[in-house]
């Protein structure tokens, strides 16, 4: 596969999966917004939107405007509607690689939210556009699943996905969990719901929202999407996939990042963790998705010209 097709399609991924994260953090958050009537003196509500790329100067600002800006302000290059844009930007080079369906879908998206002109401190119009793009991910992930052949190009798509979810999850956690101000239940359901987890939980825990059981279900469970152990296990996958037919020197760099990667989440004891420090563990999460995205980079996207007449 060339290298640009490659780099594209994980990009195209990488933004459509921020998006997406954005509109569930959004979304969360505001129901919170609604549930409780100090949200606008607390600041609790800045927590899981600092994650996301907000400036450092919505801090001071009305919560609703900051979720609109963080939602549809093009100037914010991490808003929900500059990642969508990311996205179709790098699906437009490579429409040969995906499916029709794909490219629809993504493309209508696209026009559908940026042909509105909204208004920040509209919360009405704002939530109407993250309601737009949380239905039209399911549609788009569908549409990349059943439509597009399970080769290289749909292994670099799986890539940047989960490597992706895997940053955003840990993120989001060690927004809760090393923060200074106060947690409640509201807060907990929060984070959960940002997750796409608080059924998925209540099914494993019942709604007994225990912080430690919270840390483990979206850290190590194995079995859920929106786990980062379940993410590391499909970056794993497409990667051994990707590999198959590498030369050992460009295997060995990745392979090593990825395994001390998995292993960290499959092993570590949650009860040390909770018990030590959280928050180093999932800045060394961070730190090994970003190493190994530079592993890929280098082997796959970036290699010398000399590499590629060698193969």
């Amino acid at each position: 596969m060339l290298s640009r097709v490659a780099d594209s399609l994980y990009w195209m991924s990488r933004y459509f999966e921020r998006a997406d994260n954005c509109a569930r953090t959004i979304e969360a958050t505001h129901s919170l917004m609604l549930s409780r009537g100090e949200f606008a003196h607390d600041q609790r509500w800045y927590r899981a939107l600092t994650v996301l790329g907000l400036p450092a100067d919505a801090r001071d600002q009305d919560p609703q405007l900051a979720i609109g800006r963080l939602a549809v302000d093009r100037q914010i290059k991490s808003s929900m509607i500059s990642c969508v844009a990311g996205a179709r930007e790098n699906a437009a080079q490579v429409r040969e690689e995906i499916s029709s369906e794909m490219w629809e879908q993504l493309n209508r998206l696209f026009h559908e939210i940026t042909r509105a002109e909204v208004d920040f401190q509209d919360a009405s119009a704002v939530m109407r556009l993250v309601s737009l793009v949380r239905e039209g991910s399911y549609t788009f992930y569908g549409a990349t699943e059943t439509t597009m052949s399970h080769g290289e190009g749909w292994r670099f798509v799986q890539l940047g996905k989960f490597t992706e979810r895997a940053c955003a999850i840990s993120m989001l956690l060690d927004a809760y969990f090393s923060s200074s101000l106060p947690v409640d239940d509201l807060d907990w359901v929060t984070l959960l719901t940002s997750c796409a987890a608080f059924e998925s939980y209540c099914r494993v825990f019942t709604a007994d929202l225990k912080p430690d059981r919270i840390a483990t279900f979206l850290l190590v469970h194995p079995e859920f999407p929106y786990s980062v152990r379940y993410a590391a296990e499909r970056m794993l996958a497409s990667l051994s996939a990707i590999m198959e037919n590498s030369d050992t020197q460009k295997r060995l760099r990745v392979e090593r990042i990825i395994g001390r990667l998995r292993a960290s989440l499959a092993f570590t004891p949650m009860a040390e963790l909770m018990s030590g420090d959280l928050h180093a563990f999932l800045n060394g999460i961070l730190e090994q998705c970003a190493a190994l995205h530079l592993a890929v980079h280098d082997a796959y996207i970036d290699y010398p010209i000399e590499v590629a007449f060698e193969n």
